[in-house]
C-alpha cells in the first residue's frame, strides 16, 4: 500500500483509508459534513489528533459511537512507534527511533536548550540527495512521509516527555523539499492555532538548495527560517561533497535565496560543514565571505559528525576558529554548532543505519537456523 498523503477526492473514490490527521481543518470539516454530521464534529476529532495526541477513535470520548464505528471503516490515524530512544550522558540530547506502520523506521531527536525544547525531524524514509557526509543517504530513498508521520514525531516526544516542543528543524532524514506537498502540508498544521500552534518562527527547514522548490516555498508566504546547505565556497568543491551541485549551481542557490528574503523578509542562514583539509582552508573561507557579505544572513559552521562509511574528519579546533574570524571580517553573524549527542549516534541516519544492519544480521542468523533442520 502506498502511504503517500491522498487528497479527499481521490480517498473518497477508492478503497484507499483516509489519512484523517493529514486533513486540515477545513477538509476534516468537508468530510464530516459529507457524513451527514454536524461541522462542530470536525473541530471536536481535530482537537483529539492534534491536542489530545490519541491514536485510537476509540479514545475519542465525546464522539456518538455510530459515527466512530464510520471513522474506524474508513480512516486510520498515522502514528509512529518507539523503537528506540537513546540519551547522551554529555547533553541530555534524546534520539528516537521510530517504526511507521509499514515497518520503515525513521530518526528523530529532541534537543534541550535554555530558549525551549527543540526537536529536529526526518521528513522522509531515507534520501537520494547523495551528500558526502550524511549517513541518512547510503541506502538511498524509500518513500516520503505523509503529513500526519512528520506530525506525530513531534507528537509522541511531546507525550513521551511530558514537555512543551517550542521549537522544530526539519534537518533530520529526507531532503523536505523533495517532499514539497508534504512538507508545506506539515508546516500549515503544526503552525494551525488549533492544533500545536508552534510559532512558524520558530520552525527551520534545511535544504540542500533545489532551487526552484525555494521559490515556490517563498511564494506560499511562510514565516519560517530556511536554512541552505552550502558546505562549499566554489562549485567544484561542492559537487565532490553534493551531487546536487551538478544541477544548481552556487549562483543559482544564492539568487533564490535572495528571493526568498525579498518575499518574507526573513534572514537566511547558512550552514557549513567542515571537513579536515576540504574545505576548511582560510582561502576557503575568504571567498564565502565575499560571496554571503551583502546577504542578510547568520552562518552556522559545524565540525562534521564522523561516520564510519566515510573518512572525513573533523577540522581542528584552530581552522574552525581561523574559519570563524575570516567570515567576521566580512561582517557575517557566525556561530559554531554545539555538538549535541554525539556520544548516541547523533548524526543524521546513523541510528537507523545500525538498527538496519542489526535486524538484517538477526534475519540472517535466523535464516542459518532453519537451513540447519
Amino acid at each position: 500500500m502506498d502511504f503517500s498523503y491522498a487528497g479527499l477526492d481521490e480517498a473518497r473514490h477508492t478503497d484507499m483509508p483516509i489519512d484523517i490527521k493529514s486533513y486540515s481543518p477545513e477538509e476534516l470539516t468537508e468530510y464530516i459534513e459529507s457524513l451527514g454530521e454536524k461541522r462542530f464534529r470536525a473541530s471536536q476529532i481535530y482537537k483529539w489528533l492534534h491536542q489530545s495526541f490519541v491514536l485510537s477513535f476509540h479514545d475519542m470520548t465525546n464522539i456518538p459511537g455510530k459515527l466512530r464505528e464510520r471513522l474506524i471503516r474508513e480512516c486510520y490515524i498515522a502514528g509512529v512507534k518507539p523503537v528506540q530512544v537513546m540519551e547522551s550522558k554529555i547533553d541530555g540530547t534524546r534520539k528516537y527511533l521510530f517504526e511507521l506502520r509499514d515497518g520503515n523506521v525513521i530518526e528523530s531527536v529532541l534537543m534541550r536548550y535554555h530558549h525551549g525544547n527543540s526537536v529536529c525531524i526526518s521528513t522522509q524514509v531515507g534520501c537520494r540527495m547523495g551528500c558526502k557526509f550524511c549517513a541518512s543517504t547510503l541506502d538511498g530513498l524509500e518513500r516520503n512521509l505523509t503529513p500526519s508521520e512528520m506530525l506525530d514525531e513531534i507528537y509522541r516526544i511531546q507525550k513521551d516527555t511530558g514537555e512543551r516542543v517550542s521549537n522544530i528543524v526539519l534537518m533530520g532524514s529526507g531532503e523536505p523539499l523533495d517532499n514539497y506537498d508534504n512538507v508545506v502540508k506539515f508546516i500549515r498544521l503544526i503552525s494551525d492555532d488549533r492544533g500545536l500552534n508552534i510559532s512558524q518562527r520558530n520552525i527551520t527547514l534545511s535544504t540542500c538548495g533545489l532551487v526552484p522548490r525555494i521559490k515556490s516555498l517563498a511564494d506560499n508566504g511562510f514565516q519560517i527560517t530556511l536554512a541552505i546547505s552550502l558546505h562549499a565556497s566554489d562549485d567544484e568543491t561542492r559537487r565532490e561533497l553534493m551531487p546536487v551541485a551538478k544541477v544548481y549551481s552556487i549562483g543559482e542557490i544564492l539568487n533564490a535565496c535572495t528571493y526568498y528574503f525579498d518575499k518574507t523578509g526573513r534572514r537566511l542562514t547558512f550552514e557549513y560543514s567542515l571537513v579536515a583539509g576540504v574545505n576548511d582552508r582560510e582561502e576557503e573561507a575568504e571567498r564565502l565571505g565575499g560571496l554571503l557579505k551583502e546577504l542578510n544572513c547568520h552562518v552556522n559552521l559545524i565540525p562534521v559528525n564522523p561516520i564510519k562509511e566515510r573518512n572525513f574528519k573533523q577540522s581542528v579546533r584552530r581552522d574552525i576558529e581561523k574559519f570563524k574570524n575570516c567570515l567576521e571580517k566580512y561582517g557575517i553573524n557566525v556561530t559554531i554548532r554545539r555538538e549535541m549527542g554525539r556520544d548516541i549516534q547523533g548524526a543524521c541516519g546513523q541510528l537507523r543505519r545500525s538498527y538496519k544492519e542489526e535486524k538484517n544480521i538477526k534475519a540472517n542468523d535466523e535464516n542459518k537456523k532453519e537451513g540447519d533442520y
